[in-house]
């Protein structure tokens, strides 16, 4: 029997909860092992708050005692992801705080453009991650749970990294950083 765990995810958006509550869901967390703190919609930008919150639920993650995971999802928009994996380590720094350790069960999700890249992606589609695919489509909450599956087998323990776009690789190194 598995340990009980907290997962404290950060997102966006609800596009980017639909697939990372599916994820967690094929790792068998119910919904009271996940606490999902999602962007207040028309208040802003939605990455500026993502970092406010990530150094808010840094120090609730690194004060609890309780088996806890943190995911942050954050779009790279039009930058390269390394800017926002740089954004987010800068915003520690800044609260005082360390890097992320290699220990510690952190995962950083940077979708190229957006996070309906990696859906369509993972629902076997041609992608690039310059196009803006969200507005294309307005079955998006039936594509993620066919991508959370395959994101679940990407991020099974042995198995080869995916042919994928790259931010996509990025995100399953990051994923298999957490141990269920």
């Amino acid at each position: 029997m598995r340990k009980r765990c907290l997962v404290i995810v950060i997102v966006e958006d609800e596009c980017q909860e639909m697939l990372v509550r599916k994820y967690l869901a094929q790792q068998g967390l119910g919904t009271r092992e996940m606490r999902f703190r999602s962007s207040p919609s028309g208040e802003g930008s939605a990455e500026q708050w993502v970092r406010k919150t990530f150094v808010e639920e840094i120090r609730v993650y690194r004060n609890r005692h309780a088996q806890t995971k943190l995911i942050v999802t954050i779009d790279a928009d039009t930058n390269a992801i390394q800017y926002r994996f740089r954004q987010l380590d800068q915003v520690l720094i800044d609260d005082g705080r360390e890097r992320i350790g290699a220990a510690e069960q952190i995962a950083r999700l940077v979708p190229k453009r957006n996070v309906e890249t990696w859906i369509l992606c993972l629902n076997g589609q041609v992608v690039n991650e310059e196009t803006d695919y969200k507005h294309s489509r307005d079955d998006w909450s039936e594509l993620t749970t066919p991508a959370a599956e395959t994101l679940f087998q990407y991020t099974r323990p042995n198995t080869q990294e995916p042919l994928c776009i790259d931010s996509l690789q990025h995100g399953v190194t990051e994923l298999k950083r957490l141990r269920f």
